[in-house]
């Protein structure tokens, strides 16, 4: 009997491939390289980190503190509490008749071109006051003060203007009132009765009306508008150490073109 042999398949288990350290050699060593590179230049580095940051110094000291003023005015009012007139309509008035004019009275007096800061007129919501605001160098703070009177000093001529038309109105009507009381007969009760309201009426606005005056002139705020200096410096810093990083890797990347350069000449 011939005895066959069957040969049985030898299954080898397929092991899965091992990573390979290839990757991590070259970032291990291309992190070494960009460490030497920092070390070998830490004198580029640290020339243009102090370069940036003594630029942001002296851009931080050169800078003139800028602060807003603010005046504010408070509307006339009449006997009834309320505005003598509304102080959307006086802001309106002030935009269009009295800011240009103050402004150019303004340059004539101190012979200048332009104030070198824009006035800016409004009126805060439930209130009755109108504002005067200006964004401006410490410098100039008299200029703005000045400014901020000029256009103070009209509003107050224009309303008080117009208080006093309106009071003379009630003058005038309240002698008519007492003049009817005084020719009145007494049988006409109903009429008397009336006109006697009328001259409470009249009495109550006339010795309630008010004028209007200004609460404050060009108050200085307390803080520093813009950019403060410890802020300009901290970005200096942090934009000298980005700045350093990077320049640093520059100079090395033209070195190697250089060193390329010199090779395919030779």
């Amino acid at each position: 009997m011939s005895s066959e042999t069957t040969s049985m398949p030898v299954h080898q288990e397929s092991q899965a491939p091992q990573p390979s350290q290839a990757t991590t050699s070259d970032d291990e060593i291309s992190l070494i390289d960009l460490a030497k590179l920092l070390v070998r230049r830490w004198k580029a580095m640290a020339g243009i980190f102090t370069a940036v940051v003594l630029m942001a110094l002296a851009y931080a000291l050169l800078q003139t503190p800028t602060y807003t003023y603010t005046s504010i005015y408070q509307v006339a009012e009449r006997g009834t509490g309320e505005p003598f007139e509304s102080p959307t309509s006086l802001v309106s008035r002030t935009q269009s008749l009295y800011l240009g004019t103050a402004t150019r009275e303004l340059m004539a007096s101190e012979g200048v071109d332009d104030l070198d800061f824009e006035t800016q007129v409004s009126h805060p919501d439930n209130t009755e006051i109108v504002k005067l605001t200006s964004t401006a160098p410490e410098t100039l703070a008299e200029r703005v003060e000045a400014h901020h009177r000029l256009l103070l000093d009209k509003i107050v001529e224009g309303q008080q203007a117009r208080v006093e038309r309106r009071r003379q109105a009630l003058e005038s009507q309240l002698a008519n009132v007492e003049n009817t009381l005084a020719h009145s007969s007494d049988g006409a009760s109903e009429r008397i009765a009336s006109t006697l309201s009328r001259k409470f009426e009249l009495e109550a606005e006339l010795e309630g009306l008010t004028a209007g005056e200004t609460g404050q002139t060009a108050v200085q705020s307390l803080k520093q508008q813009g950019t403060s200096r410890a802020l300009i410096l901290a970005l200096g810093v942090v934009l000298g150490g980005m700045l350093a990083v990077m320049g640093v890797f520059l100079l090395h990347f033209v070195s190697l073109v250089r060193e390329s350069l010199n090779e395919d000449a030779g």
